[in-house]
């Protein structure tokens, strides 16, 4: 039976809510290791699929895409043990940012551009035979578009507090923003394509739409998990 501790009743509770910071990192970090695990489960479907097609640019980008998440995942780890285990009795800690936030800043920025560019590979693919204009546009568009992931990276290496991100905040919401209206543009594109390709037969047509239901579901899903939604694209392609 445990002994009381002397003076232990003369302590005044600690009222600290931690739910916006210290919680919202935990579940935060255990998201991504749940999301991580659908990458390994999705890469793994789609080398089992793909084992007679030899080394493939396909392939070599998915090598890519895992090792990245998985240093996502190291970093975001990192994070979370630095503020709640470390150091945990440090009020002021909190307020300081660590070299793995900001890391995983530039993971994510590479993770989401390489998604980007080919989804815009595909675009060259399905506008072959005809009016190359759309996808050359498109292109145009992803590599402008690095240009906020990049002023995003230098704002967050600008910055030794969180407090110091409200100065910056016009960064992260151009960043967001951006890549979002290029997710939405591209997938859009997409549907137009393979709408105009639309051949008459029930069959064919039938399935265009099932594409590109997939492609507007997998163009949302870039949004919170890039690897994750062009592994399920490769399934289906």
């Amino acid at each position: 039976m445990s002994q009381p501790v002397p003076g232990a009743a003369s302590v005044p509770p600690l009222n600290v809510d931690l739910s916006d910071t210290d919680g919202a990192l935990f579940i935060g970090s255990t998201l991504a290791a749940v999301l991580f695990g659908l990458t390994n489960v999705q890469a793994f479907v789609y080398f089992q699929n793909h084992r007679g097609s030899g080394i493939t640019l396909f392939k070599l980008v998915i090598y890519y895409l895992w090792i990245l998440d998985a240093i996502h995942l190291a970093f975001v780890t990192h994070m979370t043990y630095h503020y709640l285990i470390n150091d945990c009795a440090n009020p002021l800690a909190p307020l300081v940012i660590v070299w793995s936030f900001q890391a995983q800043i530039v993971v994510d920025v590479l993770i989401v551009y390489v998604i980007h560019l080919l989804y815009v590979q595909r675009l060259w693919i399905l506008s072959r035979g005809r009016s190359r204009i759309l996808p050359s546009i498109m292109t145009v568009i992803v590599v402008l578009a690095s240009g906020a992931a990049i002023t995003l990276i230098w704002a967050v290496y600008q910055c030794h507090l969180f407090t110091e991100l409200f100065g910056f905040e016009w960064s992260i919401y151009l960043a967001l923003g951006v890549m979002s209206v290029v997710d939405m543009l591209i997938a859009a594109s997409m549907c137009y394509l393979l709408s105009t390709a639309r051949t008459g037969f029930s069959r064919t047509d039938s399935f265009l739409t099932k594409l590109m239901t997939y492609i507007l579901h997998t163009g949302l899903l870039t949004r919170w998990a890039s690897p994750h939604a062009y592994l399920f694209s490769q399934r289906i392609s």
